[in-house]
């Protein structure tokens, strides 16, 4: 096969776990950018790593490279590419991407550039024309220009992977799931341990460390990629890949645990897992986090707590008891916070052996690691009026 130019774009601060991940997947000459890692594969492998990659956004092959000197430039290069033997004009298409050039004036204009290309080379040679679909385009390409040098990319995944197919309810403020499986990759998680979170709300966390201990792609129920769109898409090349992997569970030896004292997030993560093959994994109970008994063995927490929008000025009161169980009930745990509140955080009152950034949509987060020691702390005793 030929060999083509695949970047996997991410959130910022999963570069090495996206690495790392492809390391295990046995790619190991990639190369960091912002926000992406770089391989040589071919189209085999971008199939593959659709469906099999947990911490990427979505899958780009090259398709051309080169360099402006004005905004003409951009549209007279793009003539160039035979945009009509990518895709059939029957499919709705989109250009995504970002600009950061000072050739041009408008940061839209680029974008719309590349869409005139695309048309008019259709209208030339077919005497017809796609139509664009911003939303939810069936063929999507990516545009990047810094400064004088513009890549054109094929977006073989379409929507980003983080939309699994398996979440059907979420709370007020869902996790995003490439940044959850990011994080739990982040906190060292050996998948042989307990895996605890006691904010769980839609079961996010839990459902991704299910998947990953188990050794199923994340993406096993996803159906749509754009990949399927574009002309050369092989069928029986993605069944065959399709069909070998992992859609199979064995019974762990550890415990992977979720609460949230409220009961309809516990039903909303119950209705998630319907259906999927980790569904006996995962143990649900309603209940405050304060409620939640240490597990026999030690392992790792995760949690997403509430930042202070529903709560308001109590989340730090909150975090407050939240750092006190982990002192009195989670000893030989390592205990992962991620949370946009500084002064909350600040409450946990044990000093953190790690801190990361990242983001949570918008909000710049710090992912924050405590081990627990056994033996090594005085425990405390939680105050008794709780949060209701």
């Amino acid at each position: 096969m030929e060999k083509i130019k695949i970047t996997l774009k991410t959130f910022f601060g999963l570069e090495n776990v996206l690495k790392e991940e492809l390391a295990e997947l046995g790619y190991t000459s990639v190369e960091i950018q912002n926000r992406a890692v770089q391989l040589e594969g071919n189209w085999k492998d971008v199939y593959f790593l659709n469906l099999h990659v947990s911490c990427a956004i979505n899958v780009l092959v090259e398709l051309k490279k080169f360099r402006i000197n004005e905004e003409k430039d951009l549209y007279k290069e793009c003539m160039k590419i035979k945009w009509n033997k990518l895709f059939d004009a029957s499919k709705t298409f989109a250009i995504r991407g970002s600009v950061h050039s000072r050739l041009f004036s408008h940061s839209q204009y680029p974008f719309l550039l590349v869409k005139d290309a695309i048309v008019d080379t259709f209208s030339n040679e077919e005497n017809t024309r796609p139509d664009v679909n911003t939303k939810s385009p069936q063929v999507a390409f990516d545009l990047y220009i810094k400064e004088n040098f513009v890549t054109i990319s094929l977006n073989t995944s379409g929507v980003p992977l983080f939309q699994r197919g398996y979440r059907t309810e979420t709370g007020d403020a869902p996790l995003n799931e490439v940044l959850a499986a990011g994080m739990i990759r982040l906190s060292g998680w050996n998948r042989k341990s307990t895996f605890v979170d006691p904010f769980c709300g839609s079961g996010t966390l839990l459902i991704e460390a299910a998947f990953l201990a188990a050794g199923i792609p994340s993406n096993i129920e996803r159906q749509h990629y754009a990949f399927k769109n574009f002309n050369n898409f092989d069928v029986a090349l993605w069944e065959e890949i399709y069909s070998a992997a992992n859609k199979r569970c064995n019974e762990l030896d550890f415990e992977i645990i979720g609460s949230d004292k409220e009961p309809e997030m516990i039903v909303k993560a119950r209705r998630n897992l319907r259906g999927l093959p980790i569904l006996k994994l995962i143990s649900f109970k309603t209940a405050s986090f304060d409620e939640l008994t240490k597990p026999e063995k030690g392992g790792v927490l995760i949690c997403n707590p509430p930042y202070g929008e529903r709560i308001g000025d109590r989340v730090e009161e909150l975090y407050g008891y939240l750092g006190d169980w982990f002192k009195k009930e989670m000893k030989g745990f390592d205990c992962w916070v991620i949370s946009s509140n500084e002064e909350a955080l600040k409450n946990i009152g044990l000093k953190p052996d790690k801190k990361i950034k990242l983001f949570n949509g918008d909000l710049e987060c710090s992912f924050r690691k405590y081990r627990i020691f056994e033996g090594s702390r005085k425990d405390f005793v939680i105050s008794q009026n709780k949060l209701n």
